[in-house]
């Protein structure tokens, strides 16, 4: 990666070093250092300088963290700071984004810290008021973001992911609470009940605790609709978006804004109404039967939907990632068995575990396997749960969301839910 500041070139690439540039040093790479050196670096700065070298006082930049909603809350974000005016880039797990244009595709949930700086200044160079980026867990504890200034910096919720790197969910906890331990503006979830942050310049939103933004009701009723207390005055709004998580994901978006721009909440509130969601993100694919995508991919995320649909019949089709925490696997059929009527367990990315395997894990989460089916081939499950559904039936596809490809060993084949349906009910 390489960054360009007054005509000289940065880089965290040792090869690429030479008299002329200017290695930077990070976790990920100070290994290299002396091949640098070698290659006639003379100039090597440590990543936590290069806020010095490039002036960001420009831009705000929002950094969104979580283990469920940073995507949805990143781009609610993004589309309600467009829809006043503002010029916005937004960087996540969906690629790159300036000002309603794609300018890279799927990356790093959080690139490594040069790309950051690569593509805040692109975003500059566009006049963009805004920075809107996911942090991941990863790019916490490797350090990736160091060095960045946050004009806010938002929690949705901890819960268990990610354990195949950071071993405990205890490790985990810290790492995402080591975010919020600074004095910079915060929005916190108040009903997540580990999130530790220190209170000064915090706020907060909720459902259930006393809150800066505080949901006093919502109903499910053709779509989500929400009033909320604001120190004491009532605000509204509508989505098409369904779920409790999503009352949490808008209700930060709303709130976001709120801390960053100051603009009445009721001009805001009437630009969240313009956000239709994320592509494989409770996406609703097909209405008859009812037909929804979804990213949930752990025990709770896996909960949060399922319990949306209370009032449906739920035929379940999921599977888990290979080479990825293994103790998540039986809760995430246990939660399946709690909600669905019927279960289809599939593949999903097995990478280099025996799929087989991975299915006996999510198995020993289910007492009862009388209502569960066996679908190795993730396009046969799909097509089965469709033909299950009849006008009571909701089939939520879990696990993969908008990803577009399969991985199995170390290849990618071409796979989306969203076809395989379309497929199924031939509209294709």
């Amino acid at each position: 990666m390489q960054l360009i500041i007054n005509k000289k070139v940065y880089t965290d690439n040792s090869n690429e070093a030479d008299e002329n540039s200017v290695f930077v040093v990070s976790k990920q790479n100070e290994k290299f250092k002396d091949n640098a050196i070698e290659n006639g670096c003379k100039e090597i700065i440590d990543s936590s300088e290069l806020k010095n070298h490039i002036d960001l006082s420009s831009i705000k930049i929002i950094g969104i963290t979580g283990t469920n909603g940073k995507t949805t809350t990143a781009a609610a974000i993004y589309s309600i700071l467009l829809d006043l005016g503002y010029k916005v880039a937004l960087q996540g797990t969906r690629g790159f984004f300036i000002n309603d244009e794609r300018v890279e595709e799927y990356s790093l949930t959080t690139p490594v810290q040069l790309g950051n700086f690569a593509h805040i200044q692109k975003a500059m160079q566009n006049d963009c008021d805004f920075f809107v980026m996911e942090v991941s867990s990863h790019a916490i504890e490797q350090k990736r973001i160091e060095g960045l200034e946050f004009a806010l910096k938002i929690h949705t919720n901890i819960t268990r992911d990610h354990l195949d790197y950071h071993k405990t969910i205890e490790e985990y906890i810290n790492v995402k609470n080591s975010f919020f331990m600074d004095e910079s503006k915060k929005l916190i979830n108040k009903d997540d009940k580990v999130v530790k942050y220190n209170p000064k310049n915090g706020f907060a939103y909720s459902l259930d605790d006393p809150s800066t933004y505080k949901v006093d009701a919502y109903s499910f009723k053709n779509g989500t609709n929400i009033i909320f207390n604001h120190f004491g005055e009532m605000h509204s709004f509508s989505s098409g978006m369904m779920g409790i998580f999503n009352v949490y994901n808008l209700m930060a978006a709303v709130a976001a804004v709120h801390i960053t721009t100051n603009k009445p909440l009721d001009k805001i509130c009437e630009a969240v109404e313009g956000f239709a969601g994320v592509s494989g993100r409770m996406e609703t694919i097909s209405s008859n039967p009812l037909v929804i995508v979804d990213f949930a991919h752990t025990p709770d995320g896996m909960k949060e939907v399922l319990q949306s649909f209370n009032e449906k019949d739920i035929i379940c089709v999921f599977g888990a990632g290979g080479d990825r925490d293994k103790a998540k696997r039986p809760l995430m059929g246990s939660v399946a068995a709690s909600y669905s009527k019927h279960i289809i367990v599939t593949c999903d990315n097995p990478r280099f575990e025996d799929p087989d395997m991975i299915i006996e894990d999510i198995l020993k989460g289910i007492k009862n396997h009388t209502s569960v089916q066996i679908e190795l081939n993730r396009k046969e499950a799909i097509k089965k749960a469709i033909e299950m559904a009849d006008s009571n039936s909701v089939v939520l596809i879990l696990g993969k969301g908008d990803e577009s490809t399969q991985t199995i060993y170390d290849k990618k084949f071409p796979f989306s839910d969203k076809e395989e349906v379309l497929k199924v009910l031939n509209k294709e």
